[in-house]
């Protein structure tokens, strides 16, 4: 029953990107964004969505670990669905005091389970490889900026990227080129397509506040 009535909510469900960034011109959605259009889908469906924060300790980092769980109740029975996301602080965060970088990341952890959840797709957002009209130095053997740019062979470690990306980077387009010189299948896995959007709002963050 829980499945087929994720399924009707994942056919109906339309996500409007209701947020504008003025700097990059361009619109996204938020987790708020998400929740007030699915909860008259729930009502339709006679379901409930509980979303909760956790604390976790993974590596030498401690994750906000998001849980969501499409709940439904009938007369004889109790049925659940639920999935996970994650996100990190990052070390240092100009502008922001720790009950507002928080605060932040527990909304990209919720996003990210909600996309999860509802089979909701990002890649047409603009994300980190969005330069914001400043285009990156294009790689040889590329005629146009909207191919998609990447390594033939790996050169960088996974196990490496994530402390490359939270304390070596410190600019939108030093990020840029190192999602460049990433391979295919390192810029398709997502953890590391998680920290890259992550960073870049960080900075976007930053450079705004």
């Amino acid at each position: 029953m829980i499945q087929e009535k994720l399924l009707a909510i994942q056919i109906a469900l339309k996500a409007p990107k209701g947020n504008r960034n003025t700097f990059g011109n361009y619109n996204y959605r938020s987790c708020e964004d998400i929740l007030e259009a699915v909860k008259p889908i729930l009502n339709e469906q006679n379901c409930t969505l509980i979303i909760s924060d956790e604390l976790v300790n993974i590596g030498e980092r401690y994750y906000i670990k998001a849980s969501v769980i499409l709940r439904h109740q009938s007369k004889t029975d109790v049925s659940e669905v639920g999935v996970h996301g994650y996100a990190r602080e990052a070390e240092n965060q100009k502008g922001f005091d720790q009950m507002q970088l928080t605060g932040s990341t527990s909304s990209y952890a919720r996003k990210y389970a909600l996309n999860g959840l509802f089979l909701i797709d990002d890649t047409k957002d603009s994300d980190f490889t969005n330069t914001h009209g400043k285009e990156p130095e294009k790689p040889k053997k590329r005629t146009t900026p909207k191919e998609s740019a990447c390594a033939d062979t790996e050169t960088i470690k996974k196990e490496d990227l994530e402390d490359l990306i939270f304390k070596d980077i410190g600019t939108i387009k030093d990020l840029v080129e190192l999602h460049i010189a990433l391979t295919k299948e390192q810029q398709k896995d997502k953890d590391i397509d998680g920290w890259f959007k992550i960073r870049k709002q960080q900075l976007e963050d930053e450079k705004n506040g």
